[in-house]
């Protein structure tokens, strides 16, 4: 999903590029209080907590919030506005006129980011073939209606035409606001369609598709679940965590098990793999560290993305991926690597946690992506990976890939003179200094 509990206050320090303060990684087995019937009588794996948290459809933070994605009435006039301090404050004007406690960058610079991505789309795709779209957690329609808007007014008429355009999307009220908003434009309507189901369900995508495709997600990996893996020290094994009710049937605390789930294995096989190659030195430095400085090992991995994007690879072989989503984020206090920002907002003002069990339905859970592990979760669904591993054939990389800072993409593809302030501030290549896109190809090399 793409809602976030942060309010403008934050803003500034979110889109500077302010470095992330280290948390303290030596900490007992977390425990909190919970009020809600997220866990039951079973320990469940912290991935399986955290969807309950964010999607359960009674107590979850997403099914409690119908007006999670806000949708800005009009466009901001950037070239209208004098520079930085005028456009915060037309911002937080926007912000205090709504319940919305975060706007996408596709809603706040629209229709300028969807255009960017059209434009990445229409140079890389065989436009000799029916262009094909699928969105996943298309939000309130606005990069669709974007995406199609540039399509129809700079495509030759075939494409536009003969074009296809698909959103994923699990939220039902989300499903119809997209429909309301690609609908102001009536010559879509017939182009575009949303399946309500969850994209990382194999079951729902049906038989292959073989024909090349692209694949959008903006904003979608950091709400992804996650897991979290714990090791004493530095040479100690991971083990699972997960997530179990006290005797008291209030309280929520880790449990921790041996390796056993597959996602969590193929994960860590992934994370691990570059580690692999010099493992005979590697393993030295850390036994050396670990007896130095032995601390307990906390690390989230992004089990999510890793199975959404098993599925796709399975569903959608040809396809052609681009993805936008946050690097880092500010003032995370949970601990572990790849930690995520857990935020509730009350009365206005955020509160962030710093222990992911307390958020019991009424808190935003959302992480940072690593770039590079997704680019070798990219590798690895694509079959490519698996045999350098195995030293099985010599066969080229099966994906071309690539990652850009947000301002690169849309100097590269977009018009950034359309979102620039009077005296030259542009706050879509100033700002959102935490953010990247990832696009993905096939090569030739995908039999």
């Amino acid at each position: 999903m793409l809602s976030r509990t942060l309010t403008t206050k934050t803003l500034p320090f979110i889109f500077n590029g302010v470095d992330l303060i280290a948390v303290n990684p030596c900490q007992p087995p977390l425990k909190a209080l919970f009020s809600t019937h997220i866990v039951g009588d079973k320990p469940v794996l912290v991935r399986d907590f955290i969807h309950s948290a964010l999607y359960h459809p009674k107590h979850g933070y997403f099914s409690e919030r119908s007006r999670s994605v806000g949708v800005l009435d009009a466009p901001i006039k950037f070239n209208q506005l004098q520079g930085r301090k005028a456009y915060m404050k037309h911002v937080d004007k926007i912000y205090k006129q709504s319940e919305i406690s975060w706007f996408t960058p596709v809603e706040l610079f629209k229709p300028w980011y969807a255009h960017g991505i059209a434009e990445a789309i229409m140079r890389t795709a065989n436009l000799s073939v029916p262009l094909k779209i699928y969105e996943i957690g298309g939000g309130s329609g606005t990069c669709a209606k974007g995406v199609m808007d540039y399509i129809m007014l700079n495509a030759p008429e075939r494409v536009y035409s003969n074009m296809t355009y698909i959103s994923v999307e699990i939220s039902p009220s989300l499903a119809e606001i997209q429909k309301e908003t690609v609908g102001q434009v009536s010559s879509h309507s017939s182009k575009f369609r949303v399946e309500c189901r969850d994209a990382a369900d194999r079951a729902g995508w049906g038989n292959v598709v073989q024909q090349p495709c692209w694949a959008i997600m903006l904003e979608v990996f950091d709400n992804l679940p996650h897991d979290l893996i714990y090791s004493e020290n530095q040479v100690s094994p991971w083990m699972e965590v997960w997530v179990e009710k006290q005797h008291d049937r209030e309280t929520l605390t880790e449990l921790y098990k041996p390796l056993e789930d597959p996602l969590i294995t193929r994960c860590i096989e992934i994370m691990e793999f570059d580690e692999n190659h010099n493992t005979q030195r590697s393993g030295m430095l850390k036994s050396i560290r670990s007896k130095v400085f032995p601390k307990p090992r906390r690390c989230w991995l992004p089990t999510g993305c890793l199975k959404l994007l098993e599925v796709l690879h399975d569903a959608l072989p040809k396809m052609s991926l681009i993805a936008s989503d946050f690097t880092f984020l500010p003032d995370v206090k949970v601990p572990g690597e790849r930690a995520p920002l857990v935020s509730t907002k009350k009365d206005g003002s955020s509160t962030d946690y710093g222990n992911y069990l307390d958020a019991k339905g009424d808190a935003d859970i959302f992480f940072p992506t690593d770039f590079l592990l997704l680019e070798r979760m990219d590798h690895y669904c694509s079959g490519w990976l698996k045999m350098q591993k195995d030293k099985s054939s010599k066969q080229g990389k099966k994906r071309r890939t690539l990652t850009l800072d947000t301002s690169s993409f849309m100097e590269e593809f977009g018009l950034p003179t359309k979102t620039r302030t009077k005296d030259g501030y542009n706050p879509l290549l100033d700002d959102f200094k935490n953010t990247k896109f990832y696009l993905s190809v096939p090569t030739h090399n995908t039999k």
